[in-house]
């Protein structure tokens, strides 16, 4: 028995307008659904697939896992991505951390680390 990684599924208020807006970030390809689910193709040696489904409650705590991007330009990436509708979190990571914590619209955390 083998299992293959094929998608990440993240629930969202508004699947559609969280959807569109992560395809924006990565600059992925995707397709809306007749109910408004959203699918983020991630190109060949990016991973699996997106998957934006909607549900009626909104994020309430922290993520228990979240999604970490390296840059090739950490300041040029967190500044476009802020600009796109991110906004920075403290989740306790301290000053002197070399990743910055943001949240996506419906306030998923995730990190831009620094480049290598």
């Amino acid at each position: 028995m083998a299992l293959t990684f094929d998608e990440i599924c993240v629930d969202a208020v508004d699947p559609t307008a969280l959807g569109v807006w992560w395809s924006t970030v990565l600059g992925w390809s995707h397709d809306i659904d007749d109910e408004g689910d959203v699918l983020l193709h991630a190109p060949a040696g990016a991973g699996p697939n997106w998957m934006f489904l909607g549900v009626p409650e909104g994020k309430v705590a922290k993520n228990r896992i979240h999604f970490d991007f390296r840059p090739d330009n950490q300041q040029a990436e967190v500044d476009r991505v802020v600009g796109l509708g991110a906004r920075r979190v403290d989740i306790g990571q301290g000053d002197d951390a070399s990743w910055v914590v943001l949240a996506d619209p419906e306030g998923n955390e995730f990190c831009i680390l620094a480049a290598e």
